[in-house]
C-alpha cells in the first residue's frame, strides 16, 4: 500500500479499546450499526447513560429514514434521535439510561447540543465513550473533543460497515467517501481553530 493511503487511513480510522466511562456519545446518523453498539456497550457496563444527540440533516425537512443495518427497525421517525432511541430501546436499554437531544442538524452541533444537556443535568464527564461509522471517527472525536476539552474521548466505530480501513481505497464509493471526510476535517474547522488561537 502507498504509504500516503496508509497515513490517510490512519488519520481517518480511529479505534480505541472502551474503557469504563461516564456516558456513551452517538452523534446523529441514519445508521443502525452505532445505536447497537452502544447498547453492548451498556450492557457490558461501560456507562450508566447514552446521549444520542440529532434531529435531522441541516437542509432537510426529516429524518430520511434508515440508512444501513442488517436488521431493519420499523418508523417513522420524526428525528434521528427518535430512530437512535428506538434502536437502544429495542436492544434493552431501559429508557431512563438514554439522553434526549433532539435539535443538532450537524456534527458540530451534536458535539455543541450534547455539551448543554450534560452541563443542564450537572453531569460531569471525565471520559466518554464515542458510537460513530468507522469513517466519521476522526472528525466526530474533534468535534466532542473541542466541546469536552477536559475529557477522554474513546472511539468505539461500529463493525459491520461497508466502508472500512481495510477496503475503502478499492472502491470509487470508498474513496469518494473517506477523501470527503478529509476535506471537512480541514474546511470545518477554520474557525474553531482560529476562535481558539492554540
Amino acid at each position: 500500500m502507498l504509504k500516503w493511503v496508509e497515513d490517510i487511513t490512519q488519520f481517518i480510522f480511529l479505534e480505541d479499546e472502551p474503557l469504563s466511562s461516564d456516558i456513551i456519545f452517538v452523534p446523529g446518523n441514519g445508521h443502525a450499526l452505532p445505536s447497537e453498539l452502544a447498547a453492548q456497550l451498556y450492557h457490558k457496563g461501560y456507562a450508566p447513560y447514552i446521549l444520542p444527540s440529532g434531529r435531522y440533516a441541516i437542509g432537510t425537512s426529516g429524518f430520511a429514514g434508515q440508512k444501513s443495518g442488517a436488521r431493519l427497525y420499523d418508523g417513522p421517525f420524526d428525528t434521528e434521535w427518535a430512530f437512535m432511541r428506538h434502536i437502544l430501546l429495542e436492544n434493552g436499554v431501559p429508557d431512563s439510561a438514554i439522553l434526549r437531544e433532539d435539535e443538532a442538524t450537524y456534527t458540530y452541533q451534536n458535539a455543541i447540543y450534547s455539551r448543554k444537556r450534560t452541563d443542564a443535568l450537572q453531569l460531569i464527564v471525565r471520559r466518554a465513550l464515542l458510537c460513530c461509522m468507522p469513517v466519521h471517527a476522526r472528525r466526530a472525536r474533534m468535534y466532542y473533543e473541542t466541546l469536552y476539552p477536559e475529557a477522554e474521548l474513546l472511539v468505539c466505530p461500529a463493525q459491520g460497515a461497508d466502508i472500512t480501513r481495510k477496503n475503502w481505497m478499492h472502491s470509487a464509493e470508498g474513496i469518494d467517501t473517506v477523501l470527503g471526510e478529509m476535506a471537512r476535517c480541514g474546511s470545518q474547522f477554520h474557525d474553531i481553530l482560529k476562535d481558539m488561537m492554540l
